[in-house]
């Protein structure tokens, strides 16, 4: 089983001080990995619904800096030598896929092959709107840009053509360190997000963990994969782990799950220290 942190870029580890000493821990805990949230600007007032909270609100308040995450995984990767560099999740149709191309081939070269990219389509339409960016359009453009990605990270001067990007024959460089670029993760607790995995993804991220509604979700990503000829065991499975106990890591295991992710112990710098240690020792070491 490998373990990350979830949330590893609001709060106060937003803040360089604060954040090396979250991934320097981390790193030293035998975590395998940090994954970092996004939102490029928070409407105010906003009423779409948050669908992690019964609240439909999103923790924090609309003013908590949510800093970029591929900017703070580029400075975190200086600070670190083994963690792997996660964004969990990039709102993927709120990017240009020629812009991020470069941006996650650039994070890969400079952390020597640590990146992964986490992708959702979104949930806040007042966020779409600010970016001029059609919410109903979300879904596809996430899954053309996909495509458009590998096809620029893949080897030499290529074309692409789709319904809301297309260009001639262009060079993309530097490429990424991982053959084929950093593994492409899907983010979502849906149907849909689990058929998108199957489709599009290197790994499956649901970050709302309930045991029955996941493996109900399970069935719904191995029948999309079986319709298109894809041995589901290429896809790597993580979840954040709601009992952050032996007995949750286990439960997990049996679903074939893979990776578990759990939110920074503390926002002090020292209560990060004895939170990661503890749980390294209490579990990680026992996992």
């Amino acid at each position: 089983m490998k373990f990350g942190i979830g949330f590893a870029n609001v709060g106060p580890f937003g803040l360089p001080d604060h954040g090396v000493n979250l991934a320097r821990t981390a790193e030293a805990c035998g975590f395998e990995s940090l994954w970092t949230v996004e939102h490029v600007a928070v409407p105010k007032g906003y009423e779409s619904a948050y669908p992690y909270s019964p609240t439909g609100r999103m923790p924090g308040t609309e003013e908590m800096p949510i800093p970029d995450p591929l900017i703070w995984l580029t400075y975190i990767a200086a600070a670190t030598e083994r963690i792997r560099l996660a964004t969990g999740i990039v709102i993927l149709p709120q990017r240009h896929p020629i812009y991020l191309a470069k941006e996650i081939a650039t994070l890969d070269q400079l952390s020597k092959g640590r990146a992964i990219l986490g992708v959702g389509i979104g949930w806040l339409r007042e966020e779409f709107e600010a970016l001029g960016i059609p919410f109903e359009e979300r879904a596809a453009r996430t899954d053309e840009i996909c495509r458009a990605l590998r096809t620029l990270w893949s080897a030499g001067p290529q074309p692409f053509e789709g319904k809301f990007h297309a260009w001639k024959a262009l060079h993309s460089n530097p490429k990424p360190v991982q053959p084929g670029g950093p593994p492409i993760v899907i983010g979502g607790h849906t149907k849909a997000s689990a058929r998108r995995a199957a489709r599009v993804g290197n790994g499956w991220f649901p970050a709302s963990f309930d045991p029955a509604g996941f493996a109900a979700l399970l069935v719904e990503l191995k029948d999309e994969c079986a319709r298109i000829g894809r041995d589901p065991a290429e896809i790597e499975l993580t979840t954040v782990l709601a009992r952050p106990d032996l007995d949750g890591v286990r439960q997990a295991e049996e679903l074939g799950i893979s990776r578990l992710l759990i939110a920074p112990p503390a926002f002090d710098m020292e209560g990060v220290k004895r939170g990661l240690g503890s749980f390294a020792d209490q579990v990680i070491a026992k996992a």
